[in-house]
Formats: C-alpha cells, sequence, structure tokens
C-alpha cells in the first residue's frame, strides 16, 4: 500500500512538473472534483494563496501537503493561464461497517475501537488504517491465548464513491495450559508456587473456572504474583529471569516455563525517613511504619507502609504527596529501608460535582459531603463521602475521582460519577386462596421519593384473612444537623385463624411519631410514640389461650407506646453489602396511662466477612423478648413473637415455629361434661422469646456480567419461639430449650428489580418438630439486605 501512495505521488508530481514547467504568479485558484470535501478546507490545507510565485519545488510542497491530509486518492495541478488548476480524486466514505464471528469480544468494544483508529461510518476510508487494525485485532486475540484467531476484511465498492467495510473473524479456541514450570526454584516447592498463579494445571472444575486457558494478561499478573511472594519473604533480589511460552503444532495447548534467580533472604537491619515533609511532622510519620529492624524484609509490608504515609498526608491536605520505599542491600546481608516522601503543596477543593443522578437531587447528595468546598482536600473525608452514598442505597455504583484545576497547582475538583438503582417497590395483587378467599391488594414503597432522599409508603389490602391501609412518611434530614422525623398511619382488621395462627380476629388502628438523631459517622439513637387502639373477637371455638387472656384483661385496649433503638451501620452499600456489620437494640414500653403494661426489646444484627477474592460471608442475630410487668401478668398473645419463613428460618411455613394453641373444651355430646375438640395440627400461638440466627456464603452468579443486580447465597439458619410464662392452659409451651432450635439449609437468589427485589428460594429442613410445618420451595417480593 505504500509502495502504491508513493508511485502516486512521484506520478502526480511528474505530471505537475510538466504542466507547469515554467514559474508564474498565481492570479487564481480553481479547485474541481470536491464532492465531500469543501473547499474551505482545501483553502486551509495550501500553504499558497493569490498573489504567491509558483515553481516546481513549490508544486510538490503542494502535492505532498494535499496527499499528507489523507483525504485524497489522486491530485493533479494544471495551469490555465495564470490560473491554478487542483483536480482532486477523493477517498470514498465508510457506509458501514460489519462485523461477524466476534464472541470473546463484543462488536460495541470493536466498533469504539475501530472508531479511535479512524474507521467509522461516514468518515474517509483509507486502507492501510483498515489493515493495520487487522493485524492489532489478531494480537489482541493472540494475547488471549486464540493462536488459531484470524481475521479477514473485505472492502466493497459502493455507488457515488461509497465502500463497505465487511470484517470476518474466526476466533478459534482458547489455548489451554498444558504444564506450567517454574525453574530455578530451591527454598520452596513447585505446587506452592503455583498456588499462586491464576492460570492452573487442567482440573475437573476447570470447565467452570476457566482457568487452565491461556491469557497473556493473567500470565502477566501471575508473574508480579509470583516475584511478590519471594519479596514478601524476604529475597529482596529475586529476578525473573526469562519466560517461554511454547506451543504445541496444533495450536491447541502451551507449555510455560518461568526461570527465576531466588536470592538471598534478608534481615532489616535500619529504616529511615527522608524528603519534604512540610508542616507534618516525621515522628507522626514514623509511627506508621509496619516495617522495623531485625524484621525479615516484606515488600507487602513495605507497600502498606508507602500507603499508609499517602494517606496520612492525603488526610492533612497533600493530595498528590508521593512515598516510596526502596530497600538498599548491605554487603553483610541486612538491608536499609529508606522512605523517600514528598508532600508537595497542600491542596484545596475547588468545587464537588456529580454526575449521572437522573433522580436523586443535588442537595441529597451533597448533605452526605464530609469533605467540603473550599477546605483542603482529605482523602480521609472524600472516601467516607464515597461510603455514604453508597449507603443510601439509592445507587449501583458510586466512583469519585479528583483532577487538578488546570492552571494551578494547589486546587482539585472532587467528581463523583453515579449509577442509580431502583430505591423502591410497587405491586398490585388480585388472587384467590381457598385459604384467604378473593385477595385483592397494593402496595407502594419508596425510599428516595421524587429525588429528595424521602421514603414514603402506602399500602391496602383485602381478603378473608386480613383488610389493612397503612400510610408511612419518614425525612432523614428534618433538620440540617440529620435529625430525622417519621410518622405512620394504620388500620388493620386480620382474623389470625386464616394466618398460620390460633383463632381470633383483631381490629387494629394508630398513629406513631418518631425522630432520630445520629450520634456519629455511623451510629444513631431514635426514639418516638403510638397511639393504638386494639379490639379482639375470639373466633369459633377459640384457643383457651385466648379465652383465658381475654378473661383476665378484656377484650379491648388502648396502649400508648414509647420506643428508644440504637443503630449503627459500617455497611458499605445500602443495598447487597459485601463488608461492614449492622446492628440495632430497641425496646418498646406501654406506659402507664395505657389499659396493659408490657414492654418488648428486640437486637438485630449481621456481619459480612470477605472470602478470598469473589466470596463473602454474612452471618445475622435476631432476639426478642417481652413481658408484661405492673398489673399486666404477661406479654399480650397478640404481641407475641413469630418465627419462620423468609426473614426468619427459611425452610419452614411462615409464623408455624414455637408454642401451640389449645384446643378448647366443649360439651359436644350434651352430657355436661367438655370434650376437648382436637385436632392434629394445632395453630401457633407464639412466645414471648425469639432466637434466630443464620450464616450464608454469598457467591458471583455464573455467565452474569452484573453482579450488583443478583445476589446468589447458599446458607444455614436457625431458631425457635419459646415462651418463658407459659399459659396454665397451654399443653405446648416450653421455655427456652437449646435443644428445641430447629434448622434448614438451602439456597436463593434476589434479583434487584424495577419492581422491587425478587427472592426465590430452596431450603430443606434438617430438624423439626411434630407440629412444624415445612415449606421448600418459596418466594418473596420486596426485602433486601
Amino acid at each position: 500500500m505504500k509502495q502504491r501512495l508513493r508511485w502516486l505521488f512521484l506520478t502526480a508530481c511528474l505530471w505537475s512538473s510538466l504542466v507547469l514547467a515554467d514559474e508564474f504568479v498565481v492570479s487564481d485558484i480553481r479547485l474541481q472534483g470536491l464532492q465531500r470535501v469543501s473547499a474551505g478546507t482545501v483553502f486551509n490545507l495550501l500553504p499558497v494563496n493569490v498573489g504567491d510565485r509558483l515553481d516546481e519545488l513549490s508544486v510538490r510542497q503542494l502535492i505532498r501537503v494535499l496527499f499528507q491530509s489523507g483525504f485524497f486518492s489522486d491530485v493533479r495541478m494544471a495551469r490555465d493561464n495564470d490560473v491554478l488548476v487542483i483536480t482532486f480524486a477523493e477517498r470514498p466514505a465508510i457506509e458501514s461497517i460489519e462485523i461477524k464471528g466476534n464472541k470473546a469480544i463484543k462488536t460495541e468494544a470493536l466498533m469504539d475501537g475501530l472508531g479511535q483508529q479512524g474507521l467509522k461510518e461516514g468518515e474517509i476510508f483509507k486502507q492501510a488504517t483498515l489493515e493495520r487494525v487487522g493485524i492489532e485485532l489478531e494480537r489482541q486475540y493472540v494475547s488471549q491465548g486464540r493462536y488459531g484467531a484470524s481475521i479477514e476484511t473485505n472492502v466493497e465498492q459502493l455507488p457515488r464513491n461509497r465502500v463497505a467495510i465487511k470484517i470476518d473473524i474466526v476466533e478459534g479456541k482458547n489455548s489451554g495450559i498444558r504444564h506450567i514450570n517454574v525453574v530455578g526454584a530451591k527454598s520452596y516447592s513447585q505446587a506452592e508456587l503455583l498456588e499462586q498463579f491464576e492460570l492452573r494445571h487442567p482440573t475437573l472444575f476447570s470447565f467452570f473456572r476457566n482457568d487452565d486457558k491461556y491469557s497473556r494478561e493473567k500470565l502477566s499478573g501471575d508473574l508480579e504474583r509470583l516475584e511478590s511472594f519471594y519479596k514478601d519473604r524476604g529475597h529482596v533480589r529475586f529476578d525473573i529471569d526469562a519466560t517461554q511460552v511454547s506451543i504445541t503444532p496444533d495450536r491447541r495447548q502451551v507449555y510455560i516455563s518461568v526461570s527465576i534467580t531466588e536470592g538471598d533472604i534478608y534481615k532489616i537491619r535500619d529504616v529511615n525517613l527522608l524528603g519534604e515533609l512540610s508542616d507534618v511532622r516525621a515522628q507522626d510519620l514514623q509511627q506508621l511504619f509496619l516495617v522495623s529492624e531485625g524484621q525479615t524484609f516484606s515488600q507487602a509490608l513495605v507497600t502498606a507502609t508507602e500507603e499508609r504515609l499517602t494517606q496520612a498526608l492525603g488526610n492533612a491536605g497533600y493530595t498528590f504527596a508521593t512515598a516510596t520505599g526502596v530497600p538498599k542491600v548491605n554487603d553483610d546481608g541486612t538491608v536499609n529501608v529508606e522512605f523517600f516522601v514528598d508532600s508537595g503543596k497542600r491542596a484545596y477543593v475547588r468545587r464537588i460535582t456529580f454526575t449521572g443522578n437522573k433522580v436523586t437531587q443535588d442537595q441529597v447528595m451533597r448533605r452526605e459531603m464530609r469533605q467540603m468546598e473550599g477546605g483542603w482536600a482529605s482523602t480521609a473525608l472524600i472516601d467516607l463521602s464515597k461510603v455514604r452514598l453508597e449507603r443510601l442505597g439509592y445507587f449501583k455504583g458510586v466512583n469519585v475521582e479528583t483532577p487538578e484545576v488546570a492552571g494551578t497547582d494547589d486546587q482539585v475538583d472532587v467528581n463523583f460519577t453515579l449509577e442509580e438503582q431502583p430505591s423502591g417497590s410497587i405491586s398490585a395483587t388480585l388472587g384467590y386462596s381457598q385459604g384467604y378467599g378473593l385477595i385483592l391488594g397494593a402496595n407502594y414503597q419508596e425510599n428516595n421519593v421524587l429525588g429528595t432522599g424521602n421514603s414514603m409508603g402506602l399500602g391496602l389490602s383485602y381478603s378473608d384473612f386480613q383488610q389493612s391501609a397503612s400510610f408511612n412518611f419518614f425525612d432523614p434530614y428534618y433538620t440540617q444537623d440529620g435529625i430525622s422525623r417519621g410518622f405512620n398511619v394504620f388500620y388493620r382488621k386480620s382474623d389470625f385463624g386464616r394466618a398460620n395462627v390460633a383463632r381470633y380476629t383483631t381490629d387494629a388502628m394508630g398513629v406513631g411519631l418518631n425522630f432520630g438523631f445520629p450520634i456519629g459517622e455511623t451510629q444513631r439513637i431514635n426514639f418516638g410514640g403510638l397511639v393504638e387502639y386494639t379490639d379482639i373477637t375470639e373466633g369459633l371455638f377459640p384457643v383457651q389461650e385466648i379465652s383465658e387472656y381475654l378473661e383476665d384483661n378484656g377484650s379491648t385496649s388502648l396502649n400508648y407506646k414509647v420506643n428508644l433503638s440504637w443503630s449503627s451501620s459500617t455497611l458499605n452499600r445500602g443495598i447487597f453489602a459485601t463488608r461492614g456489620r449492622a446492628q440495632s437494640l430497641g425496646i418498646d414500653i406501654a406506659i402507664p396511662g395505657s389499659d396493659l403494661y408490657f414492654y418488648k426489646l428486640q437486637y438485630n444484627g449481621q456481619m459480612f466477612i470477605p472470602l478470598g477474592r469473589t466470596f463473602t460471608g454474612r452471618l445475622r442475630a435476631r432476639i426478642g423478648f417481652g413481658d408484661g410487668y405492673g398489673d399486666t401478668s404477661a406479654l399480650p398473645f397478640y404481641e407475641h413473637f413469630f418465627a419462620g419463613g423468609f426473614g426468619s428460618v427459611r425452610g419452614f411455613e411462615t409464623n408455624t415455629l414455637g408454642p401451640r394453641s389449645t384446643e378448647p373444651l366443649i360439651d359436644i355430646d350434651g352430657d355436661g361434661n367438655p370434650d376437648r375438640i382436637f385436632s392434629d395440627r394445632p395453630q401457633p400461638f407464639g412466645g414471648n422469646l425469639l432466637v434466630e440466627a443464620g450464616a450464608e456464603i454469598i457467591f458471583p452468579l455464573p455467565f452474569v456480567q452484573d453482579d450488583r443486580q443478583f445476589r446468589p447465597v447458599v446458607f444455614v439458619e436457625g431458631g425457635n419461639v419459646f415462651n418463658t410464662r407459659c399459659p396454665s392452659v397451654s399443653t405446648i409451651c416450653n421455655d427456652f430449650d437449646a435443644g428445641l432450635l430447629v434448622y434448614s439449609i438451602g439456597a436463593s437468589v434476589t434479583w434487584l428489580t424495577g419492581l422491587g427485589p425478587m427472592t426465590f428460594g430452596i431450603a430443606v429442613p434438617m430438624n423439626g418438630g411434630p407440629f412444624d410445618r415445612e415449606e421448600r420451595f418459596q418466594f418473596e417480593l420486596g426485602r433486601t439486605f
């Protein structure tokens, strides 16, 4: 191709030299043959104007300039008296680009790469660029271990000087790893060294892990990990001498050989701090050292110390500070570690910006900022601001950059890039159940109403089991200081005999108000009150526990409840957290002036623990206890705790664990003696003590790229409900007994959809009592963790 261009250029120069042999003064310039390229573009390229003198050397320069623009395949010059006539043959334009056969590299990525090289629809076509891109594509596939890949390009000429480009890709298969050998290893076994590699010998699990396929990038990473392995164990002078990758004739397998020089193990003799510290005291930085005299040298500890020094300087406003640890080998088998620090100038934040938020208002994000505009840039405060945005639960991803302000050396901008995700759920229900009859319902819950950061919920439902209406509203920033306020109103009429609970109905209504106060970055104190009216009606053949309660306390009650709670959260995200912990402890008390006196204590806690690179462990616990005080002997039965089902112990039906009700005694045969109505499945009655715990392993979902939208887990969990004040008439009621805890194992996946989170699960009970009801396949809409 270069030879052809050179020939065209020489031909054009020769032709123009023959035509324009005599020197002349240009009186005008005439352009011919232009189609897409504008005359203005050409005149901007030409280094000659009307009135200039033109000779043979100038003509050659003009032709060279026009060819170098890349717009033309041929340029000819002629003279019409004193008029310079330039005739062009434009290069064709690209009408379309079609790529076939690619799977390993997405079409969008290939199109972006072609566009960066100047090959995209509407641009001028250059054959040399297409050939160069084809060669580069083959290199990309070879770097992935696809040695059999081939690229074939075809250019189809179209009318009106246009072309269609077709690129056919044969990717071939990844070359598999046949053998990996580390040559020169003396201190460690091959197995121990190969454990550091991401590339592995073929195993039974290689099909799933795909770790036996060669890739140049993976090999580079493995060599870095091998170097780190040695240098973290004192081999300061470790070196990789050579790396050889051999391919079998059929290009299906590769042999990898790595030659190394281990070197001796060195101890640290001295640690020094050098460089420009500005107003930061050397003693404060030296306290951050993780390396000390007498230790075996470790590159990991040196790197960690560099990060701690850089972070400390960044927290002091020196955003562009650098810290470098350099080992200097001594002749006596020891090494000195010197940390060179350059603090640079203290940087200040000019502006904080947010992009990507289509719904969430700017003020909602800005109130989470701990880094202020105008203040010095603190790495810790910027990172904390990022974490606070992630904890809101409104964003799938939060990234932050701190570019330097152009023209200054002491100012930065803090730019947050956000990706929003669904922050609420909306659902409607229309159905029929043999147990509940006609079921109608509508529910709306939004945690970011119109982007204000407020949450609001509205629910309506109707069935034979329950008719209810509720409304709640919560403002997390009722004041600028972070004091929150929320209120709720509800009405509920329930027939618990249709919900796996002992037969009775309740009419309840109430209104509540609560406030919250921050006591730090991660903790809050909440308090509030609730006025609740409850009317209880016995069902047909009421169980004895309810009859006993109504006889002692009556069927109606008006209670004034006060609640106080403490909560703490260091989770890294509001939804689908992967690290940190959250816990809360609260108490609800029916205060004097109420018809009943009782209290309920509840604790909830969860902790996420990273397990390697891709797995996360989750531990959770829930404990509840309630009792009466004063004239009320026990916790009212309609305030009991229940367990079983989603959010509790999966594998069992909802609300079916724990104490059972006792069937009534009724004179059925009319002989004057009461008879017991036996039931082979006594109804759950709940209790005043709840114990639950669980452990989960969160893993990435195979073949899914966006793992922030799905959460698959395997779990084991257990718990039960007990009653420390069993009614005298109860026959199936137990105080706490660890031997009565039930357990289950299973798996579930939660999918974050536009309608809200959906969870599908399967669980298998490992034990259980004679009346515990199993439910192995479960589905739930609206719960995340």
